[in-house]
């Protein structure tokens, strides 16, 4: 089997930051484009724990899918499965720099959210007890300030 593009990315050497992962064309002309949003840097640095991680799916979706100005372009939000970072699936050609602004606005929101989470009940979600409030809230902060607030250009372009 041939390669899958994400698994050719060198994570030796990959920074923090937000970096396009693919641009895909669907049947009817639209460009679906696909970041990575790097919270931790691969094999080098902790994971994010499971339960922050989820809890950062539910409240990052839940902040994209209601924001006015782009609600309409957000196809997915999730998080990848080494637990290093989330995919964010956008309708339309965009690039990283086209994004921070929202991403900063979405961690902002996480770092200083304060109540239920949204969807983490059992009739909402298939682990509801699995969140970690606390957890996310540091996690994103951390990465608002450490990366988003302060981001290099070779933090928005995957490395060679």
């Amino acid at each position: 089997m041939e390669k899958i593009a994400s698994f050719t990315v060198n994570h030796l050497s990959l920074l923090r930051g937000i970096y396009v992962s693919r641009k895909d064309l669907t049947p009817s002309g639209d460009v679906i484009t696909t970041f990575d949003i790097r919270m931790k840097e691969p094999n080098r640095q902790a994971a994010v724990s499971g339960e922050a991680l989820h809890t950062i799916e539910h409240l990052a979706a839940t902040f994209l899918r209601n924001h006015p100005c782009w609600r309409d372009r957000v196809v997915y939000w999730g998080p990848m499965g080494c637990r290093t970072g989330n995919y964010l699936l956008m309708n339309g050609d965009l690039t990283p720099s086209d994004i921070l602004p929202l991403m900063r606005e979405a961690f902002r929101f996480i770092a200083e959210y304060e109540g239920e989470i949204p969807g983490a009940t059992a009739r909402d979600c298939g682990n509801y007890t699995y969140n970690d409030l606390d957890g996310a809230r540091r996690e994103a902060a951390e990465f608002l300030t450490g990366v988003l607030d302060c981001i290099r250009p070779q933090q928005m372009s995957y490395p060679d």
